[in-house]
Order: C-alpha cells, then sequence, then structure tokens
C-alpha cells in the first residue's frame, strides 16, 4: 500500500451509535464523523476514542476495518458499554439525549497508540466531560505537539462555559455554530461582533461560524472577515452530522493548504449534500466520489462500499419506538 504522503490528522473523541425513533441505528459522534469522511478523502485519520465489549462495540470497530480506517486507537472497555445517543427530530431540527458513564469518556492514557506522524489534532468538547479524558487528551497534545482544531459542541448539561473557554484559548482554529457562539459570547450586537469578541480572548489564529442555511462565516486574528452563501436551497432529510461534515472538509482544507474561501466553499458544499441523507457517516463510496473528483483528490482505496448489511449484526440490539 502506497503511504499517504500527506500530514495525517489525528482525532479523539466519542464513537456512538445515534438511536432514532424509528428504531434505525447510525454510526455517529462528532470526532468520528470527521474520521469517517477523512478516511473516504484518503487522509488516513487516526480516531482515538473507547468502545464497550459488546455487540455495539464489535461492529463499530468491524466497521472501521471495512472502510479501511486505522484502529490502533480504538480501545476496549470490558465494563462500560459502547456509546449511544437517542435522536428525536423536530422540525427538521435534532435532539439528543446523551447517555453517560459509557466507554468513550474513558479513554486510557497508557494505552495510546505511536502517533509520531501526526500534524493536527482536532477534538470536540463533549468528550472532554471526564477526567480521565482530559489527562489523555492533555498527554496527546504535549507528546504530538500538533496545532488544534477545536470543535465546539455545547450539548446541556455536558458543559462548563469556563472550561470551554480555555479550549477555545489554547486552540490555533475553532468551529462553532451560530447558537453557540452567540451562548459563549452573548455581548456582540451580530455574529461578527460576537466571533471579534471570542477570538480576542485567545490566541486562536482562525474562527469559523456555520450559519445554517445562511451558510458560514470565517474570521481570521487579523480582523479578515469572509462569508460565504449557499449556492442554493436543498432538501433536508436530516441535519445530524451536518456540522461534523463542514469540520471534516475545513480540516482537509487546513492539510492540503486550500485558500479559505476554497475550504469554506468545498465544506458548505459537502454538508449541504449529507443532510439530503439519513445519518451522518455515509456508507458508500459513490456518495464522496463526486466531490473527490472536484477537488482533485484521489480518495482512499480502502474505502468500500458497505451496502444495507453493515449493521444487520446488532440490528436487534434496540426494539422499535
Amino acid at each position: 500500500m502506497i503511504r499517504n504522503p500527506h500530514p495525517r490528522p489525528l482525532i479523539f473523541g466519542e464513537v456512538l451509535f445515534d438511536h432514532f425513533s424509528d428504531g434505525s441505528l447510525v454510526l455517529g459522534g462528532a470526532p468520528f464523523n470527521v474520521a469517517w469522511h477523512l478516511q473516504a478523502c484518503g487522509a488516513e485519520p487516526l480516531l482515538i476514542s473507547r468502545v464497550g465489549d459488546d455487540a455495539l462495540g464489535r461492529r463499530i470497530r468491524a466497521t472501521m476495518q471495512e472502510w479501511g480506517m486505522d484502529t490502533r486507537g480504538l480501545q476496549q472497555d470490558p465494563l462500560r458499554p459502547t456509546g449511544t445517543v437517542e435522536v428525536s427530530l423536530a422540525e427538521g431540527e435534532p435532539r439528543f439525549d446523551i447517555v453517560s458513564g459509557c466507554a468513550y469518556d474513558f479513554v486510557d492514557p497508557a494505552t495510546l497508540p505511536p502517533h509520531g506522524d501526526i500534524s493536527l489534532l482536532y477534538h470536540g468538547t463533549l468528550a472532554l466531560r471526564s477526567p480521565q479524558n482530559r489527562a489523555a487528551l492533555a498527554q496527546l497534545g504535549r507528546t504530538s505537539g500538533a496545532p488544534v482544531l477545536l470543535d465546539v459542541n455545547l450539548r446541556p448539561p455536558w458543559w462548563q462555559r469556563d472550561a470551554v473557554l480555555e479550549l477555545l484559548a489554547g486552540a490555533r482554529w475553532a468551529k462553532l455554530n451560530e447558537a453557540e457562539l452567540a451562548t459563549l459570547a452573548p455581548d456582540g450586537r451580530d455574529p461578527e461582533g460576537q466571533a471579534r469578541a471570542l477570538q480576542e480572548a485567545g490566541r486562536m489564529e482562525l474562527l469559523i461560524v456555520t450559519l445554517g442555511a445562511a451558510g458560514a462565516l470565517a474570521r481570521r486574528r487579523d480582523g479578515t472577515l469572509l462569508r460565504m452563501a449557499p449556492a442554493a436551497a436543498v432538501p433536508v432529510v436530516d441535519t445530524v452530522g451536518a456540522g461534523d461534515a463542514f469540520a471534516a472538509v475545513t480540516l482537509l482544507g487546513l492539510l492540503r493548504g486550500w485558500g479559505l474561501a476554497t475550504t469554506l466553499e468545498r465544506a458548505q458544499s459537502f454538508a449541504a449534500a449529507l443532510v439530503g441523507i439519513r445519518g451522518a457517516t455515509p456508507q458508500r463510496s459513490d456518495f464522496y466520489a463526486p466531490f473527490l473528483e472536484r477537488w482533485g483528490l484521489p480518495g482512499c482505496s480502502g474505502s468500500p462500499d458497505l451496502g444495507d448489511n453493515a449493521l444487520n449484526e446488532i440490528k436487534d440490539y434496540y426494539p422499535p419506538a
């Protein structure tokens, strides 16, 4: 196998199953979703997470292997279950009931895999609700020396304002949505002013704000602003994972050295396509093929079509609602 000539990203955080009200199970967790997309785009991410010694955990490992992903960072917990989230949709917007005490909350710092070829560290905020995960992430930061892309995910009650602001202060790049921006920087009159206030409180070079149907806003530390509006309205099946799709392409742009305008346009177009399907992790390579062709990327030969049978092993794990 030919090695990827580009630097690899390290992705830290939750991997879980989203359980929808119709009984369907869809692989999820923001970091996992980001890693999944990056693998399809040929970036060969190293995901650091933890699953239970159960049917869901075994299915996650098997599906990662089938998709060609590196599983060295996927720890197995003998005591705690694989993470799950109950997802309901209200007027097209997802609502999450996040189960606590899951395996992904207890990443073991003592059994982290080698990661000397890492040049960028991505993580969210949800997986840092446990002291053990905070210790594991701190160790990864020290040993890799990689700059951080922080993806803010404010999921009540699993976040604290001061802790999130501290994470933002230490990140080189950050992404959050409009509601999260208003929560963390309430004194600004508009997203531009709120972005300025939040960015000036730390050292981050770039702050990106997703604005839903209005597109996205990016602000550099020197005050340069860029707004990107969507090309056209798109049909929406559900918006679960749209922000993760945007984050994945943003990270890809940082790795590949795309310009900011190019990165935002590509991230937005990819996220717009994702909301037209159910779930956050397309399991067919033909979903990615048009984007890779337009972006001039070869993709990953280890990412096959998983088809409709990928979850058969655990289809009865939950009864239909």
